[in-house]
């Protein structure tokens, strides 16, 4: 399948015909455990001597294929499904680090991830700084001797700065860390992280992969690149007390990462994917060629046009000639640079709410990448647990709104935003 293009992996890979009976459409297994052939089998599977199903925790014939067209389309040798896009950056970290650990970040993350980073993992011991990803030498210099990841979106959400990822994963091939990067709001589509260096790919697979606002999911795909045997990484070359002492990167050497967040990972946190949220993933994963160009077209001319209205204050859209990051797009995402849209009004914060509350085709809620426009104010929602100042390292500024450029018709989209301006400058001159 390695040879074949996007789109024919999107809509074959992982999935075998005579193998799942004679089936063209995937099956569902709804299925919560599986029989085994008898003790021996069972023992078996249970020391990886075998491989097969065990229990849908860990693996399950449907995210099986899931899993498997995943990582041919990011280009990675496997891949673990799980129950969101944060149970994904959750499990892939914790599966990895141990208290006392540290990491290294982008500043320019969802609110949800920072709060994740800042928060709630130094409870567990797991620290983190963060830097300015705009300078990759930013994270050496924040790096310890405890340090064992640097982390980063590779499309910031909202803050739409292109990384160089290329420099960024020099940078940690020097200090010898994995290079974990968030590719949701690009989607494998448009850029590929791992054929820029990046160790470990994570998607929420709840946004433009699947597509329609229906399904939470995440994945985990593993690069199988990284050398775990360095000595900062005990968890891969010592005995797993978790695990019958097996020594995973002995055993699985360049499998050792993502066997691991199976085997212990899914097991001991249990974020796994339902099967029936997996067949909904992959119905959208067919299509996502065709509809993250369609999104990236309108999403550049909804910002062209937002540059010429009055009471906007400014736009920010990495495809725009005036663009800071306008170069590094052209250089990462030549295809398309997705369907996010920032801009800012002139009435600040309070404007910024009545827009989000009024718009009739863009959806006020929290969620991007879907079909259908969505519109939210970041600084009261997604990042209200953030500090202001914190807030503007993310890119979040009082009056900014961030959309989620749909598939309905443009000219609906300008004449839906157009009409909440005109109504507020109405009410301006009462």
């Amino acid at each position: 399948m390695s040879t074949q293009k996007f789109s024919t992996q999107a809509l074959h890979a992982g999935h075998n015909t005579k193998l799942n009976g004679g089936t063209r459409a995937v099956p569902i297994y709804q299925t919560s455990s599986y029989v085994f052939n008898d003790s021996d089998h069972a023992a078996d599977l249970f020391s990886l001597a075998k491989p097969g199903f065990i229990y849908t925790r860990l693996n399950n014939p449907t995210n099986d294929i899931l899993e498997q067209r995943l990582a041919a389309i990011e280009g990675g040798i496997g891949a673990v499904v799980t129950a969101s896009g944060t149970a994904a950056i959750n499990t892939a970290l914790l599966t990895l680090l141990r208290a006392g650990d540290h990491i290294v970040a982008s500043s320019s993350l969802y609110g949800g991830t920072y709060n994740l980073l800042k928060n709630t993992l130094p409870r567990f011991g797991i620290t983190t700084t963060f830097v300015d990803p705009q300078n990759p030498q930013n994270f050496t210099k924040a790096a310890k001797e405890n340090t064992r990841v640097f982390f980063a979106e590779s499309l910031g959400n909202p803050k739409l700065d292109v990384l160089d990822l290329k420099a960024i994963s020099k940078e940690a091939k020097a200090y010898k860390v994995p290079f974990i990067v968030d590719n949701t709001v690009a989607t494998p589509y448009l850029l590929n992280p791992i054929e820029h260096g990046a160790d470990i790919v994570i998607h929420s697979l709840t946004k433009y992969i699947n597509g329609n606002g229906t399904t939470l999911g995440g994945v985990i795909i593993d690069a199988g690149k990284f050398d775990w045997s360095s000595g900062k990484f005990p968890e891969f070359t010592e005995p797993s007390p978790g695990y019958h002492g097996l020594v995973y990167h002995d055993v699985l050497q360049e499998s050792a990462f993502i066997a691991k967040v199976r085997i212990e990972g899914l097991r001991d946190h249990g974020a796994a994917l339902s099967p029936y949220n997996a067949f909904q993933i992959i119905q959208g994963l067919e299509t996502l060629k065709v509809r993250i160009k369609e999104h990236s077209k309108n999403a550049l001319e909804l910002a062209k046009w937002l540059k010429e209205q009055p009471e906007v204050k400014w736009v920010n859209y990495p495809g725009l000639e005036d663009n800071k990051y306008y170069d590094l797009a052209k250089q990462y995402l030549p295809e398309g640079q997705s369907g996010l849209v920032t801009f800012g009004v002139e009435g600040g914060y309070e404007d910024a709410k009545k827009i989000a509350d009024e718009t009739q085709i863009f959806s006020l809620l929290a969620n991007i990448g879907d079909t259908k426009s969505l519109i939210i104010h970041p600084a009261s929602t997604t990042h209200q647990q953030l500090t202001e100042e914190e807030q503007a390292t993310t890119g979040v500024t009082q009056d900014l709104i961030r959309l989620s450029v749909g598939l309905e018709d443009i000219e609906d989209l300008k004449s839906d935003l157009k009409g909440v301006f005109t109504k507020l400058k109405k009410r301006d001159l009462v």
